[in-house]
């Protein structure tokens, strides 16, 4: 059920980055969230598996259009000479989401049943409803030639091309993460560290949320790459150390660098993606970035679960280690030497 409600997200992704201008922010962020207060009263009258599939199937459907209508609108709203800072503030939201979501939830199941976490997640839709009346929505202003252009139903109006090089290694990035979310936990029980990995991720988390909004400012005023190759030393380090860890301390250590690194290659590297796009592609750059995160992902447990028979555990993380040092180089030439070229043929030209 996981599976189809992220499927769907990722593939509304696709038509939400298209479409936000052309039919407007405002206008798609209500249906969403009118839409997804309507699917949570579905979950109700569930008595069947089929039926919580399809319900499961559309909520994804809605639940996707709303995400991405907001991931966007609050890339529209940010000023360009601050989008490290301002996607280092929105991602924060989303961390904490995550963090405190499960806990809510485990809270909300020990006080009643599975009934009042479906009555609390429809109050929640209904306050959300509420806020989006005073959310103001930037209109994104287009020529009628690109307002044209962003009709035709090609595929370059679904993806931002100018952005693919970058997005294409946070793929690789987050499947190098995917193998600590997927494996943490049978890894943890093979080296008898069970108890330490239940704080791995809460470490991870305070790391991120202590550091981002330094990161996000200083990426503002000193560029990407002070921020981008600490990250990349700091997730590897990161991986290295959980490879070789015995002990609980060494594991939480791991996770403090994973934060401060993979943390801050994330929000770092999507406002380096959305610097590249012009204005009324925004939202296509937004869009391309989650596809190609959300890609590694879901793709990764399956792709590293493959060679965990084969490597190990332990040598798993330190091929990840491998792999996130070569994306560095990687984002040397697709970043930073592509940028010094570009300056140099502008001066020429």
């Amino acid at each position: 059920m996981r599976l189809v409600f992220s499927l769907l997200v990722y593939l509304l992704r696709l038509f939400t980055g298209k479409y936000l201008n052309i039919i407007g922010g405002k206008k798609l962020l209500y249906i969403g969230l009118v839409l997804s207060f309507f699917v949570s009263l579905l979950f109700f009258p569930i008595e069947n598996l089929n039926f919580l599939i399809f319900v499961r199937f559309v909520h994804g459907v809605v639940m996707g259009i709303a995400l991405s209508v907001m991931q966007i609108s609050v890339m529209n709203m940010i000023p360009v000479k601050r989008q490290g800072e301002g996607i280092s503030y929105y991602s924060l939201s989303l961390i904490l989401a995550t963090a405190i979501g499960p806990f809510i939830g485990v809270f909300i199941m020990q006080l009643g049943n599975m009934s009042m976490i479906f009555i609390v997640c429809t109050l929640l839709s209904i306050i959300c409803i509420l806020l989006s009346l005073f959310v103001s929505i930037p209109k994104v202003e287009m020529t009628s030639e690109q307002r044209q252009e962003m009709r035709e139903f090609k595929l370059k109006n679904f993806i931002e091309k100018r952005v693919l090089p970058i997005t294409s290694m946070v793929g690789i990035l987050s499947i190098c993460y995917s193998g600590i979310l997927s494996f943490l936990a049978s890894y943890s029980m093979e080296i008898h560290l069970l108890s330490a990995a239940s704080y791995f991720f809460i470490v991870y988390s305070v790391c991120i949320l202590i550091s981002r909004p330094f990161t996000g400012r200083i990426l503002d005023s000193k560029g990407a790459n002070i921020v981008m190759f600490p990250a990349f030393i700091l997730f590897s380090a990161g991986l290295i150390i959980l490879s070789q860890a015995d002990h609980g301390i060494t594991l939480l250590i791991a996770g403090a660098l994973a934060g401060l690194g993979f943390g801050n290659l994330q929000s770092a590297t999507q406002a380096i993606a959305l610097k590249r796009a012009p204005s009324h592609r925004v939202g296509l750059a937004t869009s391309t970035f989650w596809i190609c995160y959300d890609l590694g992902i879901g793709i990764g447990p399956f792709l590293l679960g493959s060679l965990v028979p084969f490597l190990g555990y332990r040598n798993l993380y330190l091929t990840l280690a491998l792999v996130v040092m070569a994306c560095t180089c990687l984002y040397y030439f697709l970043h930073v030497k592509q940028k010094a070229f570009n300056k140099q043929i502008t001066k020429v030209s």
